[in-house]
C-alpha cells in the first residue's frame, strides 16, 4: 500500500525553502478545466507529477516552480481533466469475454439475436459451443409471436442453429436461453428436477429454454472451460477496454481462481488498472485467503484482494428480484433467494473475523432488508474497527431502510445506468407506489448521510461510463425522455455523481488515501474528456468522449 505521501509533502515543503535544491516535475498537466474533488482546492489551474504521484495541484504561477529543462508538459488544450475514474461495480473477464463472444447488447428484437448467432455459427465448427450475453426483452422493439410467461423460447433458435449448441445469456446475467443442441448435451427435459433459488421454465411441449438464476447451472455444467489463453485474452481486451473509457481503478464483482491470472498479469506489468476484487463461489479459495489474509496494494497497488461477494436474491428483470410483497406483473411470484440467508450469515462471519469486507447483491426489497438486518446482527461483534460492508446494487428498498445504510455505515454501490435502462418497464414489476418510495433512491440516500458508490455492472450494460454519469444526473432514459426524468427529486448533482465515480468510490474499496482525489501524495491517475462534464448543457454530456487516461503519471490511452 502507498506509504510515501508523508515524504512526497515534507519535499515539497523542503524545496519551496531550499529554491536550489528543488524538486523538478517529471510531467506537468495545464491549460484545461481540472476538478480535484479536494475540497480545500475543487479546481485547479495546473498539475505536476513526479514519478507516480502528485507533487503539486494549484496555480500556473506556482507550478513553474517544479518545471525544469526535461519535464514533459501536457497541454490539454480547454479539455476537462478530474481524477481517475473508479468503475465501483462490474465484472472484468465478463467485460473480456462479452468482446469475444456474441455481443447482443444492441440488438432490438429476438430476429435480430438469431440473427447475429446465425452469423457466428457459419465461422464456428459443427458441434462447438456458441455462446452469447446481452439480449433483454423489455428493450425489443417488437416482441416475437411465440413466448412463455413474456419470454422467448428456443424453438425458433434451434430451428435457424440446429448443429450447434448455443447458450445466450440475459443481459443481467440472472437468466439464460439454450437452444435444443445444449438442452440435449445437458439431458434437460421436463422430468428435470427443479434446481433450489432457481427454475427451468417448462411449457406445455416441454423446456422452453429460458433457465432462471441458479438453473443456469443444469447448462454450464457442461459448457467445456475456458483456456488459460482464452482468458488471457479476454483479460487483456477488458483491460484494453477500461483504459479506452478513462477507467483508472475497477472493482471486481466476483471472481474464483482467475485470481492467479491477475496476479500473473501484475508480474508482468500488464494489469495496468488498479484491480479491488471480490471472492466469489470458490468456498476452498476463499478459506484459504481467510487464513492467509487480504492481499493488500500487490504489484504498486495495482491489485487488491480484500473482499468476498454473494448474492441474497437475483434481478429484476428476470423476476428473480426478492420482493417482500408480489411482483404487480406476475401474482403471486416474490423473487428468487439465490443463496440462503443461512449460507450469506455463515460466510459473512467468517470473512468478518478474517478482516475481509462483504459484499453482498440485493436488489428487491426483501433482500436489501434481509442483509441490512444481517450486517446489523454481525456489527454488534464490534470485530473490524471500520468493515466498510457493502450492499451491491440496492435497487429497491422500504422507506423506513433507506437511513439504515448511512447509521450502520453501510455503503450502497449504484449503478445509475441500471435506472435509465430499467425504470421504463420496472415500474410493470414493483408498481407507481413502489417505485416512488424506493427505487434508485441516490439523493436520499445521499443526504442521509450515505456514500454512494456508482458504476456500470458491466457487461450488463456498457463499461463507458458518461451514460451512467449522465443518467445521474438527469434520470432520463439514454433517448433523453421523460423531459423531467423520473422521480426527478432523487437526481444527483453534478459534484456528487462525480464524486460518486470518484472519492467515494475510492472510499468503498479502502483508497481514498490513496486515489479518487487530485491531491499532493495522491497516485496520479486522470481521466481526461474532450467536454466539460460539469457545466455543459445536459443533453451534450452523451456526446463526451474521453481523450486521455492517465494511471501513475504514465499516459496508457490516448485518442
Amino acid at each position: 500500500m502507498k506509504q510515501n505521501w508523508i515524504i512526497v509533502i515534507s519535499i515539497v515543503i523542503f524545496s519551496c525553502q531550499q529554491p536550489e535544491s528543488r524538486v523538478m516535475a517529471d510531467t506537468i498537466i495545464y491549460n484545461g478545466f481540472i476538478y480535484t474533488m479536494d475540497e480545500a482546492n475543487p479546481q485547479v489551474e495546473a498539475v505536476a507529477i513526479k514519478a507516480d504521484t502528485i507533487l503539486f495541484s494549484g496555480t500556473l504561477n506556482k507550478v513553474e516552480t517544479f518545471k525544469g529543462d526535461l519535464t514533459q508538459m501536457i497541454d490539454l488544450g480547454g479539455k476537462t481533466m478530474t481524477p481517475g475514474f473508479i468503475e465501483g461495480h462490474a465484472h472484468l473477464m465478463g467485460v473480456g469475454y462479452n468482446l469475444i463472444n456474441v455481443d447482443l447488447m444492441e440488438a432490438q428484437s429476438y430476429e435480430e439475436v438469431i440473427s447475429m448467432v446465425k452469423e457466428r455459427a457459419k465461422s464456428t465448427p459443427k458441434g462447438q459451443w456458441i455462446l452469447g450475453r446481452g439480449w433483454h426483452q423489455d428493450k425489443w422493439t417488437n416482441k416475437p409471436e411465440r413466448m412463455f410467461r413474456n419470454l422467448p423460447t428456443h424453438h425458433d433458435l434451434s430451428a435457424a442453429v440446429p448443429d450447434h449448441p448455443v447458450y445466450l445469456s440475459h443481459a443481467s446475467g440472472h437468466m439464460a436461453l439454450a437452444n435444443a443442441k445444449a438442452m440435449e448435451m445437458a439431458e434437460v427435459s421436463s422430468e428435470t428436477t427443479q434446481p433450489e433459488g432457481g427454475e427451468i421454465f417448462i411449457g406445455i411441449d416441454g423446456p422452453t429454454g429460458i433457465f432462471n438464476e441458479t438453473a443456469q447451472g443444469n447448462i454450464r455444467k457442461v459448457i467445456p472451460a475456458t483456456t488459460k489463453e482464452n482468458a488471457s485474452q479476454a483479460l487483456k481486451l477488458a483491460i484494453d477496454e477500461c483504459l479506452k473509457y478513462g477507467i483508472t481503478s475497477f472493482q471486481d464483482a466476483g471472481s474464483g481462481r482467475v485470481v492467479d491470472l491477475f496476479k500473473e498479469f501484475g508480474e508482468q506489468d500488464k494489469l495496468k488498472i488498479r484491480l479491488y476484487v471480490m471472492l466469489r463461489g470458490d468456498l476452498n479459495l476463499m478459506n484459504e485467503y481467510f487464513q492467509k489474509g487480504p492481499d493488500i496494494g500487490l504489484y504498486d497497488d495495482h491489485l487488491t484482494i480484500r473482499a468476498v461477494k454473494m448474492a441474497s436474491d437475483g434481478a429484476l428483470g428476470s423476476r428473480g428480484a426478492w420482493l417482500l410483497e408480489e411482483y404487480s406483473d406476475a401474482a403471486g411470484e416474490f423473487g428468487h433467494q439465490v443463496q440462503s440467508m443461512t449460507h450469506i450469515d455463515s460466510l459473512t462471519q467468517k470473512a468478518y473475523e478474517a478482516g475481509f469486507q462483504v459484499c453482498v447483491h440485493a436488489i428487491g426489497d426483501r433482500a436489501n432488508k434481509e442483509v441490512l438486518d444481517l450486517y446489523e446482527r454481525t456489527f454488534e461483534k464490534n470485530l473490524q474497527d471500520d468493515p466498510r460492508f457493502r450492499i451491491e446494487h440496492a435497487q429497491h428498498m422500504r422507506a423506513e431502510d433507506i437511513p439504515r445504510f448511512a447509521e450502520l455505515g453501510v455503503i450502497p454501490t449504484m449503478q445509475a445506468i441500471h435506472m435509465s435502462s430499467d425504470r421504463p418497464w420496472a415500474i410493470d414489476r414493483l408498481g407507481k407506489r413502489r417505485i416512488e418510495e424506493g427505487a434508485y433512491m441516490w439523493q436520499s440516500l445521499l443526504q442521509s448521510g450515505a456514500r454512494v458508490v456508482n458504476g456500470t455492472d458491466a457487461p450488463v450494460e456498457p463499461l463507458d461510463p458518461i451514460p451512467s454519469f449522465y443518467a445521474s444526473v438527469s434520470r432520463k432514459t439514454l433517448k433523453g425522455t421523460p423531459e423531467e426524468g423520473y422521480e426527478p427529486d432523487q437526481k444527483m448533482t453534478r459534484e456528487q455523481a462525480l464524486r460518486s465515480y470518484t472519492l467515494d468510490a475510492a472510499y468503498g474499496a479502502f483508497m481514498e488515501d490513496i486515489v479518487g482525489s487530485i491531491e499532493v501524495g495522491k497516485y496520479a491517475d486522470f481521466t481526461v474528456f474532450d467536454q466539460d462534464i460539469m457545466t455543459i448543457a445536459e443533453d451534450e454530456i452523451l456526446n463526451t468522449t474521453v481523450t486521455m487516461t492517465i494511471i501513475g503519471g504514465e499516459v496508457v490511452y490516448q485518442k
